[in-house]
């Protein structure tokens, strides 16, 4: 069985320690290593390409929002998880455009974190709902104001329609019941968007169409 391949950035020791023993609990999960600073996570990335990144905010040498750009650019398949204490608006939006594909706090339970970790490593966006909905209405304040058509690069009805059940936090499997797909084809939509809008994730996805003013509040719900 390929194991999912996670790599730990924090730079508290005993962190990393607890939370490398709950996923190695996890038959389907190693730790290929831990880094204590940005500099180190960015190297380790490098050498051991893990599938998911799982990283604090607050990282000496360089921080979690520049070392989730490079590893985005160079390693774009590597799905960024942020966990952290830190809820501020302006940290979550700058990580969510730098390609996290989800953000979590630290009270988080060792269920959801697991659960959270195959959810990116699927390709999915991990975003607390509450969370989601606060960030999406700053930037829906702005969204409608752009003249940019969904259209204007080809972004098809169905497509369209894949990507309002993403921002509500749908997961793949539930966008494919609702719409009467197989999981496979909402995958091969989503990767069709993700070209188009020349992003790397979902989220990202999201955040773009918010931008330009082709998703709404009335949206997101």
């Amino acid at each position: 069985m390929n194991k999912i391949k996670v790599l730990l950035a924090d730079n508290h020791t005993l962190f990393r320690e607890g939370t490398r023993s709950l996923i190695e609990q996890e038959t389907d999960m190693e730790v290929v290593g831990e880094a204590g600073d940005g500099a180190e996570t960015i190297k380790l990335v490098t050498e051991r390409h893990p599938h998911v990144v799982l990283m604090d905010i607050a990282m000496p040498k360089v921080n979690g929002i520049e070392v989730t750009s490079q590893i985005k650019a160079d390693f774009p398949a590597t799905a960024v998880l942020i966990l952290t204490d830190y809820d501020n608006d302006q940290y979550i939006v700058a990580l969510l455009e730098a390609g996290a594909a989800g953000y979590l706090l630290k009270n988080v339970s060792g269920a959801d974190l697991v659960n959270a970790i195959h959810a990116v490593h699927a390709g999915e966006s991990v975003l607390h709902p509450a969370i989601a909905h606060k960030i999406f209405s700053r930037l829906g304040s702005n969204g409608r104001q752009t003249q940019d058509t969904a259209q204007g690069i080809n972004i098809s009805e169905r497509e369209m329609e894949i990507l309002k059940l993403a921002a509500r936090g749908m997961s793949n499997q539930n966008i494919a019941t609702q719409l009467y797909l197989s999981h496979r084809t909402v995958q091969a939509h989503l990767a069709n968007i993700f070209r188009k809008m020349d992003v790397g994730s979902r989220t990202e996805a999201v955040l773009k169409a918010m931008r330009k003013g082709w998703l709404g509040l009335d949206d997101l719900t």
